[in-house]
């Protein structure tokens, strides 16, 4: 796919809350509204961005994505967002950016390989490089900075004063993982698994067949365990919201 090198970039988040932030520092955006989705054209730290809420799960993820690429010919995507800690030492607040993504829930054996997308010989979708460097830069740029996004009572209640970046795998399913069982499966049928959330494979998935570079960066709201929707919207909107506008604004002024 050929697209030019003044193309917007996308921003993509399943969650009204895990955009707010941006959306809030963009006045000049202007919605759009296609297959029931809306389309945020602006500018955010003085590039050409295209903002748009997926809504939740793989389907809709994966109708947003294509949406977005076949109307708005952006040059790339990025996902911000939450996702659940499975990996030993993934804790609440820390940041993940994906390597590779995957859906946890795609089985097609004995046809497939257990987790291959069918006719696509592919398990896991790999994350843009370049875009992945820059994010995990950004990222760890606002984490050495955390009492700047973050004030000393947000960071107490979730216990972030230790938040740290982590790399690999991020792991997709339409299931909210909630329970310390479904956890320990995951963790033993994907053991480098850091993360697992409701999306993002999807959207690699069609930005692969696109050919348009993909990046997604998750903070861990939870340990998708038993406890995992106790304080999960509180977290969404006061730390996921603030910590995806700063690690995405990062990023932009890197690319």
């Amino acid at each position: 796919m050929s697209v030019r090198s003044d193309a917007p970039l996308a921003i993509v988040g399943a969650m009204q809350e895990e955009l707010a932030a941006l959306l809030a520092a963009m006045p000049d955006a202007r919605p759009e509204t296609l297959a029931g989705r809306q389309f945020w054209r602006g500018h955010l730290e003085g590039r050409p961005v295209v903002v748009v809420l997926s809504r939740i799960g793989k389907v809709a993820a994966a109708t947003t994505a294509t949406v977005l690429l076949a109307h708005h010919g952006v040059r790339a995507v990025l996902f911000t967002g939450v996702a659940g800690g499975l990996a030993e030492g993934v804790a609440v607040g820390d940041v993940v950016v994906a390597r590779d993504l995957l859906q946890h829930d795609m089985d097609a054996s004995p046809l497939f390989p257990r987790h291959e997308v069918p006719l696509t010989g592919m398990t896991r979708f790999p994350a843009d490089a370049a875009l992945a460097n820059a994010l995990a830069a950004a990222a760890q740029d606002v984490l050495a900075e955390l009492p700047a996004h973050l004030p000393a009572e947000v960071q107490a209640e979730f216990a972030m004063t230790q938040a740290r970046l982590h790399r690999g795998l991020i792991v997709s399913g339409d299931r909210f993982v909630a329970t310390a069982a479904e956890s320990a499966r995951l963790r033993a049928d994907l053991p480098d698994a850091l993360a697992v959330e409701m999306e993002g494979a999807a959207v690699a998935q069609v930005c692969h067949d696109w050919g348009v570079p993909f990046a997604a960066v998750r903070t861990i709201s939870d340990r998708a365990d038993d406890a995992a929707h106790a304080d999960f919207g509180r977290f969404v909107g006061r730390v996921a919201s603030p910590f995806s506008a700063a690690i995405v604004r990062r990023t932009l002024t890197r690319l």
